[in-house]
C-alpha cells in the first residue's frame, strides 16, 4: 500500500468531522463580540473634543473659586453691606450682622469709628482683613474700606402675620386697620428695598413675599430701604395666592394695583378696611391667579406720554392715598 504523500496537517483535516467538535463552544462568539460601543470623542484623551472638555472643566473651577466670598465664612456679596455711610446705618438701625470687616491699611475717619463704636455696643466681631480680602466678599463694589456681614433675614410666616394684626387692631393695640403690602413676582432687590421704605414711611404693618421667583431681604434690600427692613416684619409665604385667600378669609380686603383697573385709586372707599395691597412686576404685572384672586383691581391715573409706573412708586402712591383717606377718617 502506498504512503499517503500529503502533509500530516492536511491528512488530520481529512480525518476530522465536520460541525462542532467539544470544547469549542463560544470561539466564535467572542471574536464577534468586538470591543463594545465607541466612547464619545469628550471621553478620548487624544481627541480635541476631550481637551476643550477638560478647558471648559477648569474654567468652571476657577469661577467658582472667584465668587465674592469671605474667607472661610462662605458669604456672597449678597449677604455683605459695602461702605461707610452703608455700613454706619446698618448698624444704627440695628440690622443683625455676624461681623465687621475693616482694612488694614485703611485711614480711619468719623464713620469708621462710629461703625466700631455700634459694633462693640451690639456684640458684633470686628475682624481685620487685607484689600483684596474685602473686594472678593463685596463682589469689588465700592467698600471704602469697611463692610457688615449679614445674618440670614428672619422671615415670619404670613398667616400668622395676617392673623395677629387683626387681633391687635380687634383689641386697640393697633390705631389703624391692619394695611399689609404683597409683593407678587419682585425680582429686584432694590425695587423691594424701596417698597419696604414707602411701606414704613406710610404706615403699613408689614410686607409678604412668595418664598420662590422673588427678590428677598438682602444686603442690596437692606441697603435701599434706608433701615426700614429693621422696623417693619416682613414675612415669606410658600404660595402668595393661597396667603391671600386666607387674608380674606380673616376679613381683609385684597387691592390689586394695575395699569388696567376697574377702580381709580383717588377716593378710594376701601382704604378705611383692613387690606392687603398687592403689587406686580414692572413687566408682567399681576399674575393670573392673584389678579383673579384680588377684590378689586386698582389704577392710578398716569399722563398718556408715561407708559407705566416703577413698582416702589406706584406703592407709595397708592400707601399715601390709603394714609390720607385714613387720616380723614379719624
Amino acid at each position: 500500500m502506498a504512503k499517503d504523500s500529503r502533509p500530516k496537517s492536511a491528512a488530520v483535516r481529512k480525518k476530522q468531522k465536520k460541525g462542532a467538535t467539544v470544547g469549542t463552544g463560544g470561539h466564535g462568539r467572542r471574536k464577534l463580540e468586538g470591543k463594545g460601543p465607541t466612547p464619545k470623542a469628550e471621553d478620548r484623551v487624544y481627541h480635541k473634543a476631550h481637551r476643550q472638555k477638560m478647558l471648559a472643566e477648569r474654567a468652571k473651577e476657577r469661577a467658582e473659586a472667584a465668587r465674592p466670598r469671605t474667607r472661610g465664612s462662605g458669604y456672597g456679596a449678597d449677604d455683605v453691606v459695602a461702605g461707610r455711610n452703608a455700613v454706619v446705618e446698618a448698624l444704627a438701625e440695628g440690622v443683625p450682622a455676624k461681623e465687621l470687616l475693616v482694612a488694614v491699611d485703611m485711614e480711619s475717619d468719623g464713620r469708621v469709628r462710629e461703625s466700631l463704636r455700634y459694633a462693640a455696643s451690639s456684640g458684633v466681631r470686628v475682624r481685620e482683613v487685607n484689600r483684596r480680602q474685602l473686594d472678593r466678599t463685596t463682589g469689588e463694589a465700592v467698600h471704602q474700606g469697611v463692610a457688615l456681614v449679614l445674618e440670614p433675614y428672619e422671615y415670619a410666616e404670613a398667616i400668622e402675620l395676617i392673623e395677629d394684626l387683626r387681633e391687635r387692631a380687634a383689641r386697640g393695640h393697633i390705631a389703624e386697620q391692619p394695611l399689609l403690602v404683597a409683593c407678587d413676582s419682585i425680582t429686584d432687590p432694590r425695587n423691594l428695598g424701596a417698597i419696604l421704605r414707602a411701606a414704613a414711611a406710610f404706615g403699613a404693618h408689614g410686607v409678604l413675599l412668595p418664598e420662590r421667583r422673588s427678590a428677598g431681604v438682602t444686603a442690596t434690600a437692606w441697603k435701599t430701604s434706608a433701615g426700614a427692613a429693621a422696623r417693619l416684619p416682613v414675612a415669606q409665604a410658600k404660595n402668595l395666592t393661597q396667603a391671600l385667600r386666607e387674608a380674606k378669609s380673616a376679613g381683609y380686603f385684597v387691592l390689586g394695583l394695575d395699569g388696567d383697573g376697574v377702580v381709580d385709586l383717588p377716593g378710594l372707599p376701601l382704604a378705611t378696611d383692613p387690606l392687603v395691597l398687592v403689587v406686580g412686576s414692572e413687566g408682567r404685572g399681576l399674575s393670573r391667579l392673584v389678579g383673579e384672586t384680588c377684590d378689586q383691581i386698582v389704577s392710578i391715573p398716569i399722563s398718556a406720554a408715561a407708559e407705566s409706573l416703577n413698582a416702589s412708586m406706584a406703592v407709595g402712591i397708592a400707601l399715601y392715598e390709603i394714609a390720607t383717606r385714613r387720616g380723614d377718617k379719624r
